[in-house]
């Protein structure tokens, strides 16, 4: 093994410490939770979507996740160990016959829909459910609360108690 190999499974290792990737293939509907940066503050947003690729590439690996977003089809590159990724969740687990699903680009509405895996579906909650006993809780992202100084405006219309 040479020294980027050993990086790179250091790196893996260190992610894998702080939250487990679950194991999850193209074809299952995955909820990721993404650290989004708003100025100084950072708060969580969820991106659920249907997996239509995985890259597997060590510590390079990323997953597609596409969804369908007021009518618009919206495709997103997550790199698997990236420090913006708080979780990955597994919704569904679904059935296909292929390792990319680029075709569903050109397909609507229910054209577009996959058969779900039911014995999947059964073993992932009985996992997730045996992980969740097991491993702590991660503690949510403060928020934090603007700072209370006097250029507060008053609310429209006085707003006065009486």
């Amino acid at each position: 093994m040479n020294i980027l190999d050993t990086i790179g499974q250091a790196t893996i290792d260190k992610v894998q410490a702080e939250r487990p990737v679950p194991r999850f293939e193209p074809g299952d509907t995955l909820r990721v939770h993404v650290k989004v940066q708003e100025g100084a503050r950072e708060r969580l947003q969820v991106y659920e979507g249907l997996c239509i690729g995985r890259k597997n590439a060590g510590v390079n690996s990323s997953f597609t996740v596409r969804k369908i977003s007021f009518g618009e089809g919206v495709e997103r590159v997550f790199p698997l160990y990236g420090p913006l990724i708080w979780e990955i969740e597994v919704v569904r687990k679904g059935v296909v016959r292929r390792a990319k699903l680029y075709y569903l680009r050109d397909l609507r509405g229910k054209a577009s829909r996959i058969a779900e895996d039911v014995e999947a579906q059964r073993e992932l909650v009985a996992e997730q459910a045996e992980e969740a006993i097991k491993r702590p809780r991660r503690e949510k992202l403060k928020k934090e609360k603007p700072k209370a100084d006097g250029t507060v405006r008053a609310a429209k219309g006085g707003g006065g108690k009486k």
